[in-house]
């Protein structure tokens, strides 16, 4: 698959999620095969005024390319200017937040809040495309007050969008109840560049269901790559050999997880890489025995070695 310029070894992508893409996690997944990362959500005023934990946001490692970074904003100027800003930084497309849903991005008129201004979507896509050579992507829902997907993919496509990605749930909605696949059908009928799917992705079969139902180029996983990013090797295998491989064994979990908090750890220090490192135990053990004893443990541990111990202990009496 192919994106503006940017070759891609398969066109299975993890979404972007934030508290939950960085750069540990998406190292992560491009390691088990994930075709293209995303950042969280960048947001372009913070780099606009400098702001160091923004910045930190976008730092892009090698060994993860090819790699997105997301921008979100609402000013068209503003949002040119920090993409050329960063262009020359180490990663790959610029994809621009239309669907965020998030109560304090969508009172500022950005993410999902943008969907109700088409003019100023192409406004922002055309000020994006024009500032750089690197491709320009979006990311929209189904809607916002209404359901204006296909209106807006246009608008992306005709101001210079290299592709598109859209999640078929309004911002109403959230992340609750079922996708609607049938928006992004008709969204693929009226595009020409990419669309890459997103929403109710579980699995490899999942996967093959939504591309066979709408068409669309590549799909994007998100919340079912929490805890499970074999989903990216087992989805691309599966395309590729039409073979299901199995699920990871406690062992393979445990494995991930260790170098997963080692990064987490050498990336954002000890106090802040073990704190949010919890949530990310608690999603690679769901369903495990006793894990939910294992959760009360972890919540309330600080130390890496302690942190480690845990874990170690907790796999260990799996085997038993």
């Amino acid at each position: 698959m192919k994106i503006g310029n940017v070759e891609l070894s398969n066109n299975v992508f993890l979404a972007p999620m934030a508290g939950v893409t960085d750069l540990p996690f998406r190292l992560i997944c491009r390691q088990m095969g994930a075709g293209l990362v995303f950042s969280v959500m960048v947001s372009a005023k913070g780099l606009f005024y400098g702001s160091e934990n923004t910045k930190k946001l976008i730092e892009i490692n090698e060994e993860e390319r090819p790699a997105a970074i997301q921008l979100f904003g609402s000013d068209p100027q503003i949002l040119a200017d920090m993409a050329k800003s960063i262009e020359d930084l180490n990663f790959d497309i610029i994809d621009i937040n239309m669907g965020c849903p998030a109560p304090k991005i969508v009172r500022n008129g950005e993410g999902s809040a943008l969907m109700d201004n088409p003019k100023l979507i192409g406004e922002i896509v055309k000020a994006v495309v024009e500032s750089q050579k690197k491709p320009v992507t979006v990311k929209i829902r189904k809607g916002f007050s209404s359901h204006n997907a296909i209106e807006v993919a246009k608008i992306a496509e005709e101001n210079g969008a290299s592709a598109l990605s859209i999640h078929g749930r309004t911002r109403g909605q959230y992340y609750s109840g079922t996708a609607d696949w049938d928006i992004i059908k008709e969204v693929k009928k009226n595009l020409t560049i990419p669309v890459i799917g997103n929403g109710d992705i579980i699995s490899p079969e999942t996967a093959e269901k939504m591309i066979d139902y709408t068409g669309c180029d590549g799909i994007m996983i998100g919340r079912a790559a929490e805890g499970n990013p074999w989903i990216f090797k087992r989805t691309a295998h599966y395309f590729k050999t039409g073979e299901i491989l199995p699920l990871p064994t406690p062992e393979e979990k445990f494995e991930i997880m260790k170098k997963h908090m080692k990064m987490l750890v050498d990336f954002k220090g000890e106090f802040i890489g073990i704190r949010e490192m919890r949530k990310h135990i608690a999603w690679y053990t769901k369903g495990l025995k006793d894990s939910s004893e294992l959760r009360v443990k972890v919540n309330k541990t600080e130390s890496y070695d302690e942190l480690l111990n845990l874990i170690s202990d907790y796999f260990n009496s799996l085997k038993k």
